[in-house]
Formats: structure tokens, sequence, C-alpha cells
């Protein structure tokens, strides 16, 4: 490296846009559907903590799931929605490690919560006389505290990984977070160790995952077509739907920024991709799981009610 190249200690966020006549209006569009999902989110949980019909361990998972998405919202939007009202785009190395951090955590943490969802669901469809004695309190307590901890483990790797890196090429990501792949863009020393390691991993977490929910919700499918009774079966299909959407949506784009073949980067879709796992999501999920489950609306009725 030469020596009169100055080491990069900040960064500059670029943001969804450089239009200065958006600014305004894509901050009052976001503030809005942050405002949303953290009502959405944290209210679900509230909601799940006050009545106690839906004290059992699905409703257990989802008000985990509903706190990481808001934990994901939160890792990027305040921050996006300051760079929309400031000229000031400015973000210290050790903040955006952090902010990355955070997302990866909490992301992390949706994946691995998607698969303990989707065998409680198995176990209850496909053994329910068993579903009692089989999802006890221990166990899913377990099952959430280990999704935790492998979110709260896994980013380490890559920040680590982060660290050994040095900056110099440029002080400019061009996302509105600090997401990893722009920093290895402008990294000004070779990042292959970085990428491979985020390939590896990205690729496994998401398979290893995937296959577990699609093994669940096959065996699931079958059980489902047994059942002699309609109302049954519109019941089962009712509560596994929704979870089928929401993985869906949040492995497709996820896939698809880190897992999809070595093609040129398309800067403008990195951004859509990552708008939809880091802000769309978090906003739909709370909304995906209340809207066709009649104990959460019957919850809610009552609490609006009183």
């Amino acid at each position: 490296m030469d020596t009169n190249e100055t080491l990069v200690t900040e960064f500059v966020l670029t943001g969804l846009t450089d239009h200065p006549g958006l600014q305004v209006p894509l901050f009052l569009v976001f503030l809005a559907i942050y405002l949303i999902t953290m009502v959405g989110n944290l209210g679900l949980i509230a909601l799940i903590w006050k009545d106690p019909h839906l004290h059992t361990p699905m409703y257990s998972f989802l008000s985990s799931l509903a706190f990481a998405d808001a934990c994901t919202s939160s890792s990027v939007t305040p921050k996006m929605l300051l760079n929309c009202l400031t000229k000031d785009h400015r973000i210290s190395l050790v903040e955006c490690f952090t902010q990355y951090y955070f997302f990866c955590y909490s992301a992390t943490t949706e994946l691995f919560l998607l698969v303990v969802m989707a065998y409680d669901r198995y176990v209850a469809i496909c053994n329910p006389l068993l579903y009692p004695a089989v999802m006890s309190n221990r166990l899913c307590t377990s099952l959430i505290s280990m999704s935790y901890i492998i979110g709260f483990l896994h980013p380490i790797i890559h920040v680590g990984l982060l660290f050994r890196l040095t900056f110099c090429k440029s002080n400019i990501i061009d996302h509105f977070y600090c997401e990893i792949i722009p920093l290895y863009a402008i990294s000004c020393i070779d990042t292959s160790i970085n990428k491979l390691v985020l390939f590896i991993f990205a690729t496994f977490i998401q398979e290893v995952s995937l296959v577990s929910i699609l093994v669940s919700y096959t065996r699931v499918l079958f059980a489902i077509l047994k059942k002699k009774s309609e109302k049954g079966r519109s019941k089962a299909f009712s509560t596994c739907s929704a979870h089928l959407v929401s993985v869906s949506l949040f492995y497709g784009t996820l896939f698809f920024m880190y897992v999809r073949p070595g093609i040129g980067p398309d800067e403008y879709q990195d951004k859509m991709y990552s708008l939809f796992y880091t802000i769309i999501i978090p906003l739909l999920n709370p909304f995906i799981y209340s809207l066709r489950n009649k104990e959460v609306s019957g919850a809610l009725r009552k609490v609006i009610q009183k």
C-alpha cells in the first residue's frame, strides 16, 4: 500500500437516492413505516403477554419473532431517517460495524425462529396428542434461547473479519446502511477470505434452515391431506399459510442478496433486496400472522372493547 494513501476511519452513506427533492418525502414514508412496524410488532408482543389464552408455544415463538423484527428495523431505519433530514451522512467505522452486527444478529435469529416455528406446527398437526408433552415450556425456552445465541455468535465472525480490512480506496458506501458487501468493494486489501466465509455461512445457514422448514411442512401437508374433516383441514392450512408466506418473503430476498450466482453487481437491485428484508418484511410480519389468526384477532377485539 502506498504510504501517501489515507486510511479511512469514517464512511459516508449515499442512502436510497441523492435527489434532494425526494429526501423529505422518503423521510415521511419511512417514518410512517417505522412507526407502524414498531407498533405492530411491540403491540403483538404486548397482546400475547396480556392474554392468557395466547400463552402457548406457538405464540411464544411468534412474540420472539416480532421482537427480532423490531430489532431488524431499529438497526437500520433510525440512521436512514436521520440521513434523509441532514446533509451529513457520515458514520464512523465502529458505528458502521456495530450497525451491521445488530442487523446480522436479528436476521440470523429470525431465520432460526422460523425453523422453530415450522417444527412447532409439525408437532402440533402431525402429533397432536403428544404436543403438550413434546413442546414443554422448557423446550420452548431452550429453542428460543438457542435461536438468539446463534444470532449473537454468527455476526461476530464477519465483524471480526471486517477489522482485518483497511479502507483507502474511498469512504463512500453506496447503500442506505452499512451492508457488508459494499464495504468489501471499498477495501484496499484483498477481501477473498471475507467473501468466502460470508458465502459459506450464508449458504449453510440458509440452506440448512430452509431444508428443515421444507421437511416439516412437507410432512404437515401430508398430514393435512389425510384429515377427513374439512374444518380440520381449513384450520391447519390457516395456521401454516401465514408462516409459509413469511418464510418465502424472507428467504427469497436473503438468497438473492447473499447466495445468488456470481453475476455482475447491480447496486440498485441490491438496495431493493435490502430494503425489503430490513424494512418491509418487519412491517408485514405482524399483519401476516394476525389477520388470518382468529385467536389473535379475538384477543385484539377484547382489548379494544375494554
